[in-house]
């Protein structure tokens, strides 16, 4: 019996069909080579934005005839869309050919609920709004066999205007510390020399656990000690939270990468405000200094929406004026999508599309120059890369990342992936750099 795990959307959901995988390869199912081949097929979903849940429906049209061809095959369903009960609704409605619907809180309960549709002649469904419980010890089926994402927290307390997340994924929640450090030991012992810690907002770890003062910062000192581990990452910060204990933990910390991931979401203090994001523009650029003269290295990066209801022209500047002062290495940048059931949805002065357009081709253009100078500031320097594998656009080169998170391509034998190399970067480009393995004896 074979399986395929199709995923759309953030890491997080990255790291749910990894649970997924697992647990199907645990039942006695092997990974099948395409759709067609499958005799379950799981659908990982995203409901961030409108478009990604349209790729969803589109495919799900696309699979009425492979099921009515093959009538034993297993269609299921899971992920953030399925945490808003009109989905669920919609898609026992118009695609009554799926045979499980089941929410992210509800992935251990799979194999019970594939023996279900041998004994049932409709759609099975099985969510919950909120779960308030971590369920530990499930297995997992890791994509990469040298990095590793580890979530630390579930779910979200900040409500922005815009995110449909806490509605989807709950309340926070945060692992105990020995779970978090088993796991990492573990993935060590396997050969695992990269680790990235994930949540929502990793910068809150710990708030909620009442019996275990901990926070992110005493989190990433233990797990620091951990041999075999060599480089520790995480996302996503949230501005509000990140505190200077924590600027201290990522200049100490030998293991923990010069990079943050640092949204800002919009530069002007009136559409934080509307977005709810409890900063202001003032505070998030004190940040910025304090980051820099800590960890003069570091490269920042962040997400950026344009186009948020009621952004004037005058406000949009302000986001142009932020970038262009705090000189991002990277950024993603997306237009305002309304998703149902969020308090911005349902704001005035939406912004028309062509101004939304408009807007993002010019910040894009910004960002795309910015980005370019401070790749070129890399030329000539020797940077550490783990090597993660062959460049998909290139399969002659090697592809890794610096510590700083920047793509790194050059050529090299097979044997180098999975180990740490020194490369001298020769010709800088917009988006990675390119380089030559740096002889430590001969230069």
């Amino acid at each position: 019996m074979k399986y395929k795990v199709i995923t759309w959307g953030c890491q997080m959901n990255v790291h749910d069909s990894e649970v997924i995988s697992g647990m199907l390869e645990k039942m006695g199912y092997v990974p099948a080579e395409g759709i067609k081949d499958a005799d379950i097929l799981v659908l990982n979903t995203c409901s961030v934005r409108e478009t990604a849940e349209q790729k969803v429906y589109g495919r799900l049209g696309q699979l009425k005839p492979l099921k009515q061809n093959k009538p034993n095959m297993i269609i299921a369903i899971t992920g953030c869309m399925i945490q808003q009960p009109h989905v669920v609704d919609f898609i026992k409605d118009k695609y009554p050919f799926v045979d499980i619907i089941f929410g992210i809180h509800n992935v251990s309960k799979l194999p019970q609920l594939i023996e279900n549709v041998n004994y049932s002649n409709y759609t099975i469904v099985e969510t919950v709004e909120n779960e308030t419980w971590l369920e530990e010890g499930l297995p997992y089926l890791r994509e990469d066999n040298i990095k590793a994402w580890v979530t630390i927290t579930y779910g979200c307390n900040n409500f922005c205007t815009y995110c449909i997340v806490p509605y989807v994924r709950g309340r926070e929640r945060s692992r105990r510390p020995v779970d978090i450090i088993n796991e990492v030991k573990s993935l060590a012992e396997k050969g695992i020399k990269e680790i990235n810690l994930l949540g929502q907002n990793v910068n809150s770890y710990g708030k909620d656990l009442l019996d275990e003062k901990i926070t992110f910062a005493q989190l990433l000192y233990e797990l620091n000690k951990i041999k075999g581990v060599e480089r520790i990452r995480f996302t996503t910060s949230h501005p509000k939270d990140l505190s200077n204990e924590l600027i201290f933990a990522m200049r100490d910390l030998e293991k923990v990468c010069e990079h943050i991931h640092l949204p800002i979401q919009a530069g002007s203090n009136k559409i934080l405000k509307l977005m709810n994001r409890n900063y202001t523009r003032e505070h998030y650029l004190e940040l910025i200094q304090k980051l820099r003269e800590e960890i003069p290295e570091i490269a920042i990066s962040t997400d950026i929406i344009v186009g948020f209801p009621g952004e004037t022209e005058e406000d949009f500047l302000d986001t142009l004026d932020i970038v262009q002062k705090v000189q991002y290495d990277q950024a993603f940048m997306f237009m305002y999508s309304k998703r149902k059931g969020t308090p911005a949805a349902e704001m005035d002065n939406q912004v028309e599309e062509e101004v939304k357009k408009d807007r993002l081709e010019r910040l894009m253009k910004l960002q795309d120059s910015i980005s370019a100078k401070k790749n070129e500031q890399m030329k000539d320097k020797i940077v550490e890369v783990l090597v993660e594998g062959y460049s998909k656009k290139d399969k002659g080169k090697l592809t890794g990342r610096t510590r700083t998170n920047k793509i790194v391509n050059f050529k090299g034998s097979e044997s180098l992936i999975g180990q740490l190399v020194r490369v001298k970067i020769v010709e800088p480009h917009t988006f990675s750099l390119f380089g030559e393995l740096y002889n430590i004896q001969g230069g």
